[in-house]
């Protein structure tokens, strides 16, 4: 008879914990994205008649935040299955995962995109470093 150290009950009472405090962390951090660039956006259009240059960066910003959360909860589902899994909880794990992964790859295409858009134009505003002679 072997004894064990932790019981299989006592791991998944574990377990189960730290995934409700990883997803509440993801859900936290896309919740303050959310509300951080609502209250950016706002501040903006009352401050500037022109919001397309801000809208950019606070949807880059935003996407941050979404991508972030995003990981978080993608954690929290694998470490769910961490513990003898049956084939449905792997079968809805692949599901999950790639559908984050989806959603995260076009995510983070986007805040590029966005990103380099934002420095193509900064940097076409910006005053030339040579002084013209005319």
């Amino acid at each position: 008879m072997t004894k064990e150290l932790v019981s299989e009950l006592g791991v998944r009472e574990l377990i189960g914990w730290l995934v409700h405090v990883i997803e509440a962390a993801g859900a936290l951090i896309i919740f303050t994205g959310a509300v951080w660039a609502f209250a950016r956006f706002a501040v903006t259009g009352l401050r500037k008649r022109s919001l397309i240059g801000e809208f950019n960066k606070i949807r880059l910003s935003l996407g941050r935040f979404l991508v972030l959360g995003l990981e978080f909860q993608l954690a929290g589902d694998v470490l769910r299955t961490a513990v003898a899994p049956s084939f449905t909880e792997i079968g809805q794990l692949a599901a999950i995962a790639a559908i984050r992964t989806v959603l995260n790859f076009f995510l983070t295409r986007e805040i590029a995109q966005e990103r380099a858009e934002i420095e193509h134009d900064q940097k076409k505003d910006a005053p030339s470093p040579y002084p013209v002679n005319a």
